[in-house]
């Protein structure tokens, strides 16, 4: 694991919760020009957030896009080093 990298980090639409502060969800859904229940789902953890959510979450909040952006990705990396794969050596290309 990576020094910077979290030990299971929150998905990132609890975050958004957070930062939503008293606004509800259909009027942040609103003003980010999407759907209640695209909101709903990032927000319960059910959905991501892309780079295109990123921009709008960072043009709507005062914040980069690549906060969002970069926590999604925390989060995806560690849930993916939590689930069996297969053992795949080194590529020697030198060859």
């Amino acid at each position: 694991m990576a020094k910077s990298e979290m030990f299971n980090p929150p998905h990132p639409g609890f975050v958004l919760r957070e930062y939503m502060g008293n606004i509800d969800v259909t009027a942040m859904a609103r003003h980010l020009h999407i759907s209640r229940i695209t909101l709903s789902r990032i927000l319960n953890g059910a959905s991501g957030i892309s780079a295109e959510m990123s921009l709008r979450l960072g043009d709507a909040l005062g914040t980069h896009p690549s906060f969002w952006y970069d926590m999604q990705a925390s989060f995806d990396m560690w849930q993916a080093r939590q689930k069996k794969r297969p053992r795949i050596e080194r590529l020697n290309a030198a060859a």
